[in-house]
């Protein structure tokens, strides 16, 4: 059987920090710490909606995150303008890695790819296929299928079920250290990916596989 490698999509393929040039034309200076407030509350609000079972659709929490930053900052944005912001979250950019990297997979034949998402599947498709990545999965694994967001045990054995694979066989890559720690909660392999050299990664115990600074040093690691 063919090891799976199951890519998360936001912050591990796609940069969310891609937002930043639409963001500056409304905030100015306060854009990076806007993106930054913007990922982590849309983060949080996943995580509560999850541990309610009050699940809505991922673009939902990025939007009432957006609303929540916007006040928390006093930035004041029009209604046009979180509308073109919400417009540019569909649209981000691919990290400058994942194209080359993908297209290695693609080339070995010797893994099975998937993308594997907080997103819903119509999202993530539209998002990958702007970025020019969209070709090289196998398939995209989103949680609506199951109604949990990451971390919850159940996402990741929904994606067991749905490769068909053994978690030894089963690699999640992401550069968020929650996801990390839920995936090898369930039993699965799974590699970090340190998209800053200065992220700690969260000190529970349960360390991943491994740990790289982009995809090249993860393909060239997995062999």
């Amino acid at each position: 059987m063919k090891k799976v490698l199951a890519f998360d999509v936001y912050g591990t393929l796609i940069d969310t920090h891609g937002v930043i040039d639409e963001l500056g034309k409304h905030v100015g200076d306060q854009a990076m710490a806007f993106s930054q407030r913007w990922r982590d509350r849309q983060l949080e609000y996943a995580f509560r909606r999850g541990l309610m079972g009050a699940y809505v659709d991922f673009a939902q929490c990025t939007r009432e995150a957006l609303e929540y930053v916007d006040r928390a900052m006093g930035t004041r944005l029009s209604e046009h303008a979180k509308d073109r912001l919400m417009a540019t979250y569909t649209s981000l950019p691919a990290f400058p890695d994942a194209a080359d990297a993908l297209a290695r997979i693609a080339e070995s034949r010797q893994v099975r790819c998937v993308a594997f998402s907080n997103g819903s599947r119509q999202a993530v498709s539209k998002l990958l296929e702007g970025a020019g990545i969209l070709q090289y999965f196998d398939d995209i694994v989103s949680v609506e299928e199951v109604r949990r967001f990451k971390p919850d045990p159940a996402v990741y054995a929904y994606l067991r079920n749905r490769v068909e694979a053994a978690a030894n066989d089963t690699w999640l890559v992401s550069s968020n250290p929650f996801d990390i720690i839920g995936a090898k909660h369930a039993g699965l392999h799974a590699a970090w990916v340190r998209r800053s050299a200065e992220a700690p990664f969260d000190p529970w115990g349960d360390e991943p596989d491994l740990t790289v600074s982009d995809l090249d040093e993860l393909l060239d690691r997995l062999g």
